[in-house]
């Protein structure tokens, strides 16, 4: 799988970044037909307490999955969206064992 990071107006840290990765990468365990992962992140503006959003958007073959969760810290929106993808590809997976 194909993990891609996009840093929106901001620098991501070696260490986010790497704990993107292990995260995601997870992902694999639950289905894995997983082409490519597509991870957004953004501070959004004004400056508040969760003004950290985090995207992220599996390709699948022939589907797109997506979350998206914005929280105090990046790693606690990646956490999120990566639960939020695991419901959706074993919902996904149980699709196509039903055909």
């Amino acid at each position: 799988m194909e993990i891609r990071i996009q840093d929106v107006h901001f620098d991501a840290t070696e260490a986010l970044k790497s704990f993107i990765q292990k995260k995601v990468s997870k992902l694999e365990q639950y289905y894995d037909g997983i082409i490519a992962a597509e991870v957004t992140l953004k501070v959004v503006k004004p400056e508040t307490a969760a003004n950290k959003e985090a995207q992220i958007r599996l390709v699948v073959a022939g589907q797109d999955l997506f979350a998206s969760k914005t929280s105090d810290t990046f790693e606690e929106a990646i956490d999120g969206n990566v639960e939020a993808l695991q419901k959706q590809l074993i919902k996904f997976k149980e699709k196509i064992r039903a055909k």
